[in-house]
């Protein structure tokens, strides 16, 4: 019998940001965190009172400093973990100005495409990975 989840699902934007050198941004997530440790697209929770693209712009400032112009959705991806449920709502960045530090100590990365899968993702990034290498 399939395990039913009655955990409350959390809404996340985000962000494949790819620069004009065509490198993408990874951030390593905290290790005091889900999933801390790995690698990830930068983002965070979609709050109720915004769209994905509003919670995208404002996330990527506090996390990241990057002032973001516009995003293109790319894809939706639905993870159960043990402990909790995502709905990862991702975006394509292009468009934006300023230069990426890690705002909450986080390391940061720009790396090219080919090398994502020398990175260790959550589970629920990966499909992001087979998307950006194989379309």
């Amino acid at each position: 019998m399939p395990k039913m989840t009655s955990q409350k699902v959390v809404h996340v934007a985000v962000g494949v940001i790819v620069d004009q050198d065509n490198l993408i941004l990874l951030a390593k997530r905290p290790n005091n965190l889900h999933q801390g440790g790995k690698w990830e697209f930068p983002g965070g929770k979609v709050e109720s009172n915004e769209t994905t693209t509003e919670a995208l712009i404002r996330e990527l400032k506090e996390e990241v400093d990057l002032n973001i112009t516009s995003t293109i959705p790319l894809m939706q991806i639905r993870h159960d973990y043990d402990d909790k449920s995502v709905l990862l709502d991702i975006h394509k960045v292009e468009n934006f100005s300023g230069k990426a530090i890690g705002l909450e100590g986080q390391e940061i990365r720009w790396v090219n495409k080919n090398d994502l899968p020398h990175y260790d993702f959550p589970e629920a990034n990966r499909a992001i990975v087979d998307k950006l290498l194989f379309g």
